[in-house]
Formats: C-alpha cells, sequence, structure tokens
C-alpha cells in the first residue's frame, strides 16, 4: 500500500482578478491565461475549486476524490481524525500588480455562525517586491469601531492603518480579524485555512471594466474586526539545511528550509506535509524514485510517506498541521 503513494503535484487554478498583473508567469514559470491573473490556487479542497493531480498514476483525479479514498494516507491519522475528510489548509501564490483591497477575514466562530465554514488565519511569504512597496496591517494605534467608522466615511482609512515596508524573504502572519491589504509590486505565497470568506471594507473606489465597483462588507466586518494593534512581521533564522520555525499556530506550521546538498527526512503519518518551492530546483526521494520540482511548485506529500530526502539547491517552505 505505502508504495502507491507519491509527491502529489497539481494543476494550477488560475483568478483573474482587477488588481492582477503577469508576475505568475515571469517570477513562478505558471502559464497564465491573462494579463490580469491574480492568484494561482495550487492545492484546494474549495468546492468548486478542487484541485487536480497533473502528473503520476493519481493524474486527473481531484483532491476530494483522492480524500474520499484515501483519508488518513493523505491526510494523516490526526488530521483525519480532527477534520474527516475535509482538506483543511488552501495553498495560494498572489501577484499584486496593484493595491488589493482592504479586508479582514472572520474567525472560526464567526464564519461557523454566518457562513457555515472555516474562519481565515493566514500566512504571507514575500518572493518578490518592487522598491517602495508595502503591506497594510493592522492599525497604527488601537482603535475602535466609531473611530473606523468615521475614517471610513471619510476615505481616510489609511491614514489609521499601519504600513509595513515589504521586502523579498519577509513573513507576516495574520489573525482572523485582522485588517490587511497586500499593497503594488509583490508577489506572496500565502498559506491559509480552507475558507474563501473576506470581508472587503474599501477598495480605493476602484470600478470594473464595466463602470462598477465592488461589494463592500462593511457591516459584516464591523464584529469581526481586531481593533488592537498586532504584531505579524516574523522574524526567523535561516540555518542551511534545517527546518527553521516561522509561524506555528493551531491551524498550521511553517518553517523555511534552505536546501544545499541533500536533506534526510523522517516524520510520523499524523499530519500531510506541503512544499512550497520559492527558488530554486528540488527533487524528492521517495522508496528509490526520485521526483523533480522546480521555483512555482507546491508538492503534497501524503501522510503515510514518513521517509524520504530533499535533494538539490531550493528555498522551501514546509507546512504542516502540528499536533
Amino acid at each position: 500500500m505505502k508504495n502507491e503513494f507519491y509527491p502529489l503535484l497539481f494543476e494550477p487554478i488560475f483568478k483573474d482578478r482587477i488588481w492582477g498583473g503577469t508576475r505568475l508567469q515571469s517570477v513562478l514559470n505558471k502559464n497564465i491565461p491573462n494579463t490580469t491573473t491574480g492568484e494561482s490556487w495550487e492545492l484546494s479542497a474549495v468546492p468548486g475549486d478542487v484541485s487536480v493531480v497533473s502528473k503520476g498514476a493519481f493524474q486527473g483525479k481531484g483532491l476530494d476524490v483522492l480524500l474520499d479514498e484515501f483519508p488518513s494516507e493523505i491526510l494523516g491519522t490526526k488530521v483525519y481524525e480532527q477534520f474527516g475528510k475535509q482538506f483543511p489548509l488552501l495553498f495560494k501564490y498572489l501577484d499584486a500588480r496593484e493595491d488589493l483591497s482592504i479586508q479582514l477575514h472572520p474567525n472560526d466562530e464567526l464564519a461557523q455562525k454566518r457562513h457555515n465554514s472555516f474562519g481565515k488565519t493566514e500566512m504571507w511569504y514575500v518572493l518578490q517586491a518592487d522598491p517602495d512597496s508595502r503591506i497594510i496591517v493592522g492599525f497604527k494605534n488601537p482603535s475602535s469601531p466609531e473611530e473606523y467608522l468615521q475614517h471610513l466615511e471619510d476615505k481616510t482609512l489609511v491614514s489609521i492603518l499601519n504600513e509595513i515596508p515589504a521586502q523579498k524573504g519577509d513573513v507576516f502572519f495574520l489573525e482572523t480579524g485582522t485588517i490587511h491589504a497586500i499593497g503594488s509590486g509583490i508577489v506572496i505565497a500565502e498559506i491559509q485555512q480552507t475558507s474563501d470568506i473576506t470581508y472587503r471594507i474599501y477598495d480605493f473606489d476602484r470600478k470594473d471594466a464595466n463602470g462598477n465597483t465592488r461589494e463592500l462588507h462593511v457591516d459584516l466586518a464591523l464584529e469581526a474586526i481586531n481593533y488592537n494593534t498586532v504584531e505579524a512581521k516574523k522574524e526567523y533564522s535561516q540555518t542551511l539545511n534545517k527546518s527553521n520555525p516561522v509561524v506555528s499556530c493551531p491551524y498550521f506550521k511553517t518553517n523555511v528550509l534552505p536546501l544545499e546538498g541533500v536533506v534526510s527526512k523522517h516524520k510520523t503519518n499524523e499530519s500531510f506535509v506541503v512544499y512550497m518551492c520559492t527558488d530554486g530546483n528540488v527533487d524528492i526521494r521517495v522508496n528509490n524514485q526520485t521526483y523533480s520540482f522546480q521555483k512555482g511548485d507546491t508538492v503534497l506529500l501524503p501522510a503515510i510517506i514518513t521517509d524520504y530526502q530533499l535533494i538539490g539547491e531550493a528555498s522551501l517552505l514546509e507546512i504542516f498541521i502540528p499536533y
């Protein structure tokens, strides 16, 4: 049974966005469909946007089908126990040619009550950032619903929000309720709970090709916002050939692994592992078989694979569910 499973690569699901561009192609080698491609959903079980395996024995099979057939083998014993046959995380690359809308995501409790969904805790890893690019995250000073609404009405919301310069390699951890926006000129890898619930509160009065503004969710956001300041930027070490911890929360744990040569890995079968290759090339050797991946690839390693080797020169994000 064990030898049937291998590192899984999926067909990207591209999303056209008003703020999107062409850097998913120029930076990450993605075969994007148009010049306003904002997102590449790399690994998704969101209904209507379920990832399909692109290579190997499972080619053409949807992630949902695989989880139905092999839930424990792919998800892991503990993940299956906790989530059933649901895949609990969503992995994306984003290209912000323009500023994204200012937005936030509800916590598990609100999302369950309002949308029958998970909340959306997420993190960003910056793959490329133009000079002077920045992200918006949280308030400069503790705020209140009254202050927030007044600035929203006056179109001065940005003046009370915290703007942080962004550089390649920066990591930002965004807990639910945190107001945030990716600024223009940034390409990121995003790791998040499986949820597509976003409350958009300000969109710079932009209009789409048909002259329409996008929907805002001001009332829904009011109860969901964290009005305190946050420390979203994460510092981390980059020891070669080691899994360097960056983010650890109940929903996922992310390490940065700078690879040069060969690293042998041994893990439990409690959780799957995902590798996002943010630079270089990596081979994953499993049961004397070698599988090759490049910058821009997102690889799901089924939980049943407990011993493997990483070979090459690459920068990797290593993500799993902590137990």
